[in-house]
């Protein structure tokens, strides 16, 4: 069911066959792509059914986008609750009553990944990760060079090319946020061979970046749901911990919006409490795998 044009990635029902109404709707990019949102609805329908008497099995839908994009669709009233990875972003959300409750859902982990043959020459366990994006700068910007340098930088074969998402998205907003923090900002100079500008969602970004020996920024998510051929074709060189300050940290926030239709408002309140409660949402985040690989981690 579509709703005011806008319509469900996918659809969950807790394993009910006769579940047919949508009575909750969640935006989000990533955890969707990597089941994570699906796992989450399908445990909060089987808890709203098993604990509250008389209360009929229902759907919950999932609807594909970033953070930028779910923030727009929250505020129109497009869905109920937006999964969203930017903090600042939120709090405008926030603050113009778009959104009227958040709570920490749970910790993902940006990572660095890129070709085998490292153009860059990142330094794996030495690098942090402003040195690296400084290298991938330094290495993208000679490999386009048709001057010599003083003193020369020597030249990779394969060249050393980043892919962005470019799409306003938590992922693009804190590449970008890496590069301005050491003083660069690749996407204002007229167009780059090395600055490859992809605005696709994370699985399908991580795949053409491995497919085109690119380096990209991606998340651990995004990386372990993916397929093992596409795991394959690209090397992590740096991750988050789940230390607060760490740069890579991507925190995940769920946000109730202010324009929830009356008839589900209660649906809505309950999956904020879910989601952040120990032995409910917060044991379906920690649980969580993908190939007995652990997804993401609950929230602190």
């Amino acid at each position: 069911m579509a709703a005011d044009g806008l319509a469900p990635e996918k659809n969950y029902t807790g394993g009910f066959t006769n579940a047919t109404e949508i009575r909750l709707r969640i935006g989000n990019g990533g955890a969707g792509q990597s089941g994570l949102v699906g796992a989450l609805a399908d445990e909060f329908i089987k808890w709203m059914v098993n604990s509250n008497v008389g209360w009929k099995p229902f759907k919950v839908g999932w609807y594909l986008g970033d953070t930028t994009q779910s923030l727009e669709f929250l505020e129109q009233g497009l869905i109920d609750i937006a999964i969203t990875y930017n903090e600042a972003a939120e709090n405008q959300s926030l603050a113009s009553g778009a959104a009227v409750e958040r709570v920490y859902g749970f910790r993902d982990h940006f990572m660095l990944t890129g070709p085998d043959s490292n153009p860059a020459q990142l330094t794996i366990g030495k690098d942090d990760a402003y040195t690296m994006f400084n290298k991938l700068n330094k290495f993208g910007k000679a490999a386009n060079q048709t001057v010599s340098h003083h003193p020369p930088v020597s030249l990779s074969t394969p060249p050393t090319r980043f892919l962005s998402r470019f799409d306003k998205s938590a992922t693009n907003i804190k590449e970008s946020a890496l590069f301005t923090a050491i003083g660069q900002v690749p996407w204002a100079y007229a167009y780059s061979t090395w600055y490859h500008q992809y605005p696709r969602f994370p699985q399908q970004a991580l795949l053409a970046a491995g497919q085109l020996n690119e380096y990209t920024l991606t998340d651990r998510g995004t990386y372990l749901s993916s397929p093992k051929s596409v795991q394959d074709s690209v090397k992590i060189y740096i991750a988050s911990t789940d230390a607060a300050d760490d740069p890579l940290l991507n925190p995940a926030r769920a946000l109730r919006g202010a324009k929830v239709p009356d008839n589900n408002l209660w649906v809505a309140k309950n999956f904020m409490t879910f989601i952040a409660s120990p032995g409910l949402g917060q044991k379906v985040i920690r649980e969580y795998s993908v190939n007995n690989q652990t997804l993401y981690t609950p929230a602190p």
